[in-house]
Parts: C-alpha cells; structure tokens; sequence
C-alpha cells in the first residue's frame, strides 16, 4: 500500500509522478489504475449530483420567492410615507384600472339672463346651458426590484425571510415619483415631458404678490406686523370666495414650511396667542379652515419666491388622477440567477378643474 501511496494521491485523485509510475510493477500498475478510475467515477457521479441539487435548489428557491413577496408587498403597502402622502392636499381619483388610457370630462355652464319685457312681446329671453369637453390622458410609469438566486438560497438555508429592503425603496421611489407629479407636474429627475403643472403652478390659477408694506416697503413676513400677516392671509382667502361669484369658500390654506413655522411661533402683540393660533379662530373662512405646511411652496412664487395657496378642497376644483396605485408584478427569472419583480403604476397628473377654486399669493 505504501508503493502504491507513493503513485497516487487519494485526496487530489490523481497520479503523482508519471515517470516513476511507468517503472513500477505491473501488480501496483493495476491497483493504482483501479483507484484511478474509481475516484473518476465518484467525482463524475458528485458533478451530477451537483448539477441535479442546483437544479432542484432553483425550484426550492422560487417556490420560497413567491410567499416571501406578498408578504413583502403587503408590509411595504401598509407602509406610509407622510413626507410624500398627497392625500392631504387633494383629492385622489382611483377610479378606472391600470389599463385606461385617459378621461374624458363634462363641464357645463348656464348662460342667458331675465330682462324687462312687454306683455305683448315676441322676443322671449331664454336660459340655456353650454357644454365644454375636455380629455385627460393617463401615462403609465414603472419602479421594480430584483432578487438573485444566492440572496434567496441564503435565506431559505437559514430558515429567514427575505428582506423588504428592496420593495419598501421601489414603494417610495413611487411616492415620490407621484408627489412630484402631483406637486409641481416634474418627476423627480426635473422632467416635464408630459407638459403638466401641479398643485403649487398651475397657469390657471389667479395669482398676485402680497401687499409691499413691511418694514422698508418690503413684502416679506418678518418685516410685517402680526396684523398685516394675518391681513394678506385673509385677503386670499376672501379672494377665493369673491374671485368664483361666492359660489366657493377657501376651506385649505397650504404655506410654506418656513412661512408655517414663524407663524406658528410669533406671537400676537402681547397676548399668549400666536399669529397661527389666532388665524385658526379668526378667518374669512370660518371655523372649517384647514391649515397645512410644504416644502414645495417655498421657492414656487414669482422669482423663485415663497408661495401660499388657498382654496375649497374638494374634486370639483381639483383631482388627482391615479388609475392605476403602483403594485408589483409577480416574479419571474430574467436570467439564470436573477429574478426581476416589476412594478407599474398608471397616472394621469392633477387636473385643476375649476381654477376659480383656487388663489395663489407670492413674494412674503
């Protein structure tokens, strides 16, 4: 055994020295040649081993993705993002599928007026309605993720779940995709290549600067008295409500998160209360107003200036089109160790509807 130990190396499974071998017996020539092949044969047997285990891994492995992923999508739905929730400031309109390729909108008006006429007259004044259509197309957008076959194996070996890492970053990717949308008509790239303006700019809306009587002529809150802050903001408030024939009320006020916030600290003169505390009780819209705070208001007046909308909160002045939430498609294998989960949402951008229902006022 030791002649032969001395040809061939168990471990390596191979002959060790060739020449030498050549010049051995022929009795130790045999039995190095039948471990030779025997240690062939068992290593040819462990490959396909090997082969049929990955085989029968990936079945394990995609059978272990599929569960894992809707209780990932569940978790990242349940998920919320405030910073990103456009919810608070318009209405959402879910209505239609992920399919649809627009909307088409009604608006009527009613035209013709009473006169003075004599009782024997021909010419009878007539009221009548005018019908306008109008089309809304919707765009569909896509944020995904995707797994490979070592990151499922791992876990499914360890006996844990995937992490959710992966959906939650693709779910607010798509909140913030729609707030961008939704907020000023950009993606979050800059992007405008559907042409659509947002909650904070759109050319329909009537807009004006407040009134330049602050310390040194100027507009901006901090050289203005608590008096004439709570009078700008009352004036665009009034300014819905006269602007649309008193058919609307300003219910929303939206300022900019700094504008909010040095209110929402000043006080109002010596009293304990402060300007926002104030304005919640005395305003031209009564006790229904609600005041909000965001961040895209701050530079979205004119010259880049600071920006307050106010308006009546309700679909017929403003929606947001979402016929399609984002949600993930299922898994399926892109490559030999890749699985891709899409993810697709169909949007059709805010649609002011009634301008008249909403003011801007810039440059505080």
């Amino acid at each position: 055994m030791n002649a032969i130990s001395h040809f061939f190396d168990a471990a390596a499974g191979r002959i060790t020295d060739p020449i030498m071998f050549m010049a051995a017996d022929a009795a130790v020539q045999r039995q190095v040649i039948s471990l030779w092949a025997a240690d062939n044969a068992r290593h040819a047997a462990s490959f396909a081993d090997k082969i049929d285990s990955f085989l029968s891994d990936a079945q394990v492995g995609y059978a272990f993705l599929t569960p894992q992923l809707h209780r990932i999508e569940s978790e990242v739905y349940m998920t919320k993002y405030p910073s990103f929730d456009i919810t608070r400031f318009m209405p959402v309109d879910s209505s239609g599928d992920m399919w649809d390729v627009g909307t088409v909108v009604y608006s009527m008006d009613q035209v013709g007026q009473a006169q003075f006429m004599a009782g024997g007259a021909f010419d009878m004044p007539y009221a009548s309605t005018k019908m306008t259509q109008n089309t809304r197309n919707f765009h569909l957008a896509a944020i995904g993720y995707e797994w490979n076959t070592q990151e499922m194996q791992r876990a499914a070996k360890l006996g844990r779940s995937l992490s959710s890492d992966k959906a939650l970053a693709a779910g607010l990717a798509a909140d913030r995709f729609i707030y961008g949308i939704a907020m000023t008509g950009l993606t979050p790239k800059g992007d405008n290549e559907k042409g659509w303006t947002g909650f904070v700019n759109d050319a329909n809306v009537a807009s004006a600067q407040v009134a330049a009587d602050g310390t040194g002529s100027t507009r901006t809150w901090s050289t203005k008295t608590a008096d004439q802050i709570l009078r700008d903001i009352n004036e665009a408030l009034t300014a819905v409500e006269t602007g649309s024939g008193e058919t609307m009320v300003a219910d929303t006020l939206v300022l900019p998160t700094s504008s909010y916030n040095y209110i929402a600290t000043t006080r109002v003169g010596d009293s304990g209360a402060t300007i926002l505390s104030f304005l919640m009780a005395n305003n031209a819209a009564g006790e229904s107003l609600t005041i909000l705070k965001s961040r895209a208001l701050e530079t979205a007046g004119t010259s880049s200036s600071k920006r307050l909308v106010a308006y009546a909160r309700n679909s017929q002045v403003l929606k947001f089109h979402l016929p399609g939430p984002h949600q993930f498609l299922p898994a399926f294998q892109k490559a030999s160790m890749v699985y891709e989960v899409g993810g697709i949402m169909n949007v059709g951008g805010l649609e002011v509807r009634l301008p008249a229902g909403m003011i801007y006022r810039d440059s505080f």
